[in-house]
């Protein structure tokens, strides 16, 4: 009989220590697997007739596709709660995670990718406020756009190119708990696009050291908690490579400020675009153009080309002096206040 109950009481303590092991499949959590793609595309205009991918044009030397933005390598979520109040963030790896959510209830989610460098984010403390810009820049040779309605030219704010940013967002999801997590595709979007922009010069290419150029009133950043980006304006500065038909560039933007918005319209606005060329003997020239029609039609990326620059002879005789970057001058990065 002392056997007998040894032996029942050994099988006792296997049985429960299997039902100690089994107990982590039954416990309800609050938590979702999320599995993360993207919309790899560097122009978006659903209010353009220009289909650009169809009827690309070879001349321009850059493949279409060549333009595509690549995968970012890992993506940030910002998980708010009923209130509206941050309360959990954490970094993924790109094509998804397994997210823990603090208790059931009400959330907004937020995602972006983290691996950029010139973004800066602002009111992330808040779902309805989460905005993304980028860093301000100053050129001291720049003088500002004629084309911005009368706006000084201290008044306008020039910044660097963003980096690449894709963005997503959930308004309001309702989260329960469970043995098993919840599955979630979420497909991330551009919220940055690029614009090929091509000066093409009839006359005096030659003596083209250095260019580099400004596009004037672009959005300066972007809401992610809609999509839409902002009011305010800002120039974006940058580099261009010299070409046997002028120079030419690839310029990142949030694209044109205040879009998409519920009626899909905006008010009046003017984009100026700048072409700043450094000459082989060491002279500066300017060129100032209005590509209001071209801006309007492509909100989101395409193609910017303007044409019939003509550039004057070098005064120093067009030769001799040979023009680095270390001559051209620095842009000198401005601090934000945060």
């Amino acid at each position: 009989m002392r056997w007998l109950a040894l032996i029942s009481l050994v099988l006792l303590c296997g049985c429960r220590k299997e039902l100690c092991y089994d107990h982590e499949n039954h416990t309800e959590r609050v938590e979702y697997l999320l599995s993360l793609s993207y919309d790899i595309e560097w122009e978006y205009n659903m209010e353009s007739h220009i289909d650009w991918e169809q009827y690309w044009n070879e001349d321009f030397g850059v493949p279409y596709d060549s333009i595509r933005p690549k995968e970012p390598t890992g993506v940030r979520v910002h998980i708010y709660n009923e209130d509206d109040q941050s309360e959990i963030v954490r970094n993924i790896d790109e094509k998804g995670a397994t997210i823990h959510f603090t208790d059931e209830g009400h959330y907004d989610v937020l995602f972006h990718n983290n691996d950029t460098e010139y973004i800066v984010y602002e009111g992330m403390n808040s779902f309805s406020s989460a905005y993304a810009t980028t860093r301000g820049v100053s050129r001291a040779t720049y003088l500002g756009s004629p084309y911005l309605g009368g706006k000084a030219e201290t008044d306008e704010s020039t910044v660097n190119p963003p980096d690449m940013l894709f963005g997503a967002y959930i308004d309001s999801i309702y989260v329960r708990k469970s043995t098993k997590p919840d599955t979630m595709s979420v497909h991330l979007h551009p919220l940055v696009f690029t614009y090929l922009v091509r000066y093409e010069i009839d006359k005096g290419a030659e003596y083209v050291a250095l260019a580099r150029g400004a596009l004037a009133g672009m959005a300066k950043g972007v809401n992610l908690g809609n999509g839409r980006t902002s009011k305010e304006e800002a120039t974006v500065l940058f580099d261009a490579t010299v070409t046997d038909f002028g120079a030419q560039a690839l310029v990142k933007s949030f694209g044109v400020p205040d879009y998409p918005n519920p009626n899909y319209s905006r008010n009046p606005q003017a984009y100026g675009l700048n072409l700043e060329v450094r000459l082989k003997d060491g002279s500066i020239q300017q060129f100032d153009f209005d590509v209001t029609d071209q801006i309007e039609k492509q909100p989101h990326g395409g193609v910017i080309v303007v044409r019939g620059i003509e550039i004057d002879p070098p005064t120093g005789g067009g030769g001799g002096f040979d023009v680095g970057v270390s001559d051209w001058g620095d842009a000198i990065d401005i601090p934000l206040p945060l």
